[in-house]
């Protein structure tokens, strides 16, 4: 199916002479997440090509990835125009909250497709990770099921006041900077609106503040029990984070933002 076949390949737009511009640096896989996960219909072309089991298969990784979208399969170009056209379907709101790993984030659990073993998790943890450690689990050959999304934030106890950001899709992995904890931003410059005042102190604990790992993982046929023990065996033991945030500061800074991760 082109579709899995291009999601899981981290090549670029412009090699195909598809960019907006020179400034666009997106890959194929980064349109295609894009697309299923604000679409409101996902059209299936060329289902008269593969078989049944197939396009069943197709729809529930699609269904993993958009739990809100409608799913339309065609042969040779044809759908039901009503399915298509004025459909009054497109809710900005809806479909910004449609992403099945943010709807897993929130605590709102995606039903598993337990034919296709497609699934999805959240891994939560109050400790920050050893960078060598996170950064070998990211780059070595992934075994564990076919990863289809990942998402979320991360705590490197490298840079421990900032929160990382996560997400792959497909081949494609990218981490970098996203702000830092609200722990080390002065009270001053804190949200005064009480809805923003409630989120931050939603994810706050005495002891960490709002610092943490929140990572969403959508997938097919992994197992998410060794996956977590994985994860946690990258967070700093007892000794590591008794030896404090300047002991820290000296361990190894993470690689370049992006990676191509070996997930065949």
């Amino acid at each position: 199916v082109n579709f899995l076949r291009d999601f899981h390949e981290a090549e670029s737009l412009a090699s195909r002479g598809e960019t907006l511009g020179e400034e666009d640096e997106r890959s194929i896989t980064d349109l295609l997440i894009e697309q299923v996960e604000f679409a409101d219909v996902i059209l299936i072309s060329k289902t008269d090509l593969i078989s049944s089991a197939e396009r069943e298969e197709l729809t529930a990784i699609l269904r993993g990835l958009n739990t809100e979208a409608e799913i339309v399969p065609m042969v040779m170009g044809q759908a039901p125009l009503a399915k298509i056209l004025n459909t009054g379907r497109f809710d900005f709101d809806r479909a910004a909250q449609a992403p099945g790993w943010l709807k897993e984030l929130r605590g709102e659990h995606v039903p598993e497709t337990e034919e296709y073993g497609i699934a999805s998790t959240a891994y939560q943890a109050r400790r920050p990770f050893h960078p060598e450690r996170f950064f070998a689990f990211l780059n070595r050959e992934w075994v564990n099921g076919r990863l289809l999304r990942s998402k979320g934030y991360f705590w490197l106890a490298s840079k421990y006041q900032e929160a990382g950001s996560w997400s792959q899709a497909g081949g494609l992995m990218r981490h970098g900077y996203a702000g830092r904890w609200w722990r080390f931003v002065p009270k001053t410059q804190w949200p005064e609106d009480e809805d923003g005042l409630r989120t931050v102190m939603s994810k706050w604990s005495a002891e960490v503040g709002d610092c943490r790992q929140e990572l969403v993982f959508i997938g097919q046929n992994i197992d998410f029990a060794r996956l977590r023990a994985e994860l946690d065996d990258c967070l700093l033991t007892d000794a590591e984070m008794a030896a404090g945030p300047e002991a820290w500061q000296r361990l190894p800074d993470p690689p370049a933002a992006v990676t191509s991760l070996n997930l065949s």
